[in-house]
């Protein structure tokens, strides 16, 4: 084991070790938490949360870095403070308003989240680092599906003729399945290439939770019952 050892003791080889290891940790907690994200079809997921935590953990690792040239001279609390502070513009652009409905706050508040999670990787704290991303993915997750009777999020696309009557006649049918509904939205011509037939139609997405994996299919039987519905696809 000599020459490990001596290995070791080059600057280069401890510092590149070390930048791994806190890098790819920053990735693996913050990856967690964005495929939940990613996983209840949110604004922002997977690798949005992975690009924060991984960014904010370098940050952190740099601030300690030139602390260690300088010494006193650097605040290396600086650079962290401003990556909590300025994560605020990457959250705000997932906060949407739909009429009188706001969207996007707990992902805004899952980033910002990640964000200090990358900075305690980032200067050696892995414990806090690890705890937190388990709260933080048992808050998203697990007292989620408490508050929706334990059931997965399913995102169901309807192709529609007569909107203004049809939401109300969708949202009727979902519920009456017993599912609760979190969203209706209607998807503009870009976004409605899954079912889009014929242009004089509509496309509306719905996130719903179902009472049971088998009441998707009563939910699409009853949709597809219904005349003014032309098609309906369950994203899987």
């Amino acid at each position: 084991m000599e020459w490990f050892r001596s290995i070791w003791e080059i600057d280069i080889v401890r510092e590149t070790v070390d930048a791994l290891l806190k890098l790819g940790l920053a990735a693996l907690l913050s990856g967690i938490i964005g495929f939940e994200r990613e996983h209840t079809h949110r604004p922002a997921g997977f690798r949005t949360h992975i690009l924060v935590a991984v960014g904010s953990a370098l940050i952190m690792m740099s601030a300690a870095y030139t602390a260690g040239i300088y010494g006193e001279a650097i605040d290396v609390t600086r650079m962290s403070a401003s990556v909590v502070s300025g994560i605020g513009f990457l959250g705000a652009g997932t906060i949407l308003r739909e009429g009188f409905t706001v969207k996007g706050l707990t992902t805004a508040a899952s980033l910002w989240a990640v964000s200090c999670v990358g900075t305690a990787v980032g200067i050696g704290f892995y414990t806090g680092a690890i705890i937190a991303t388990v709260l933080i993915y048992v808050t998203l997750n697990s007292l989620k599906k408490i508050l929706v009777n334990g059931k997965a999020g399913r995102v169901i696309y309807i192709e529609a003729k007569h909107l203004a009557r049809e939401v109300t006649d969708i949202a009727r049918i979902i519920k009456s399945a017993g599912a609760v509904i979190h969203s209706i939205e209607i998807l503009d011509d870009e976004e409605r290439n899954i079912l889009k037939k014929n242009k004089d139609t509509s496309t509306i997405k719905a996130l719903i939770f179902p009472r049971s994996e088998n009441s998707i299919e009563e939910i699409v039987a009853s949709l597809k019952a219904d005349d003014n519905i032309l098609d309906v696809y369950v994203d899987r």
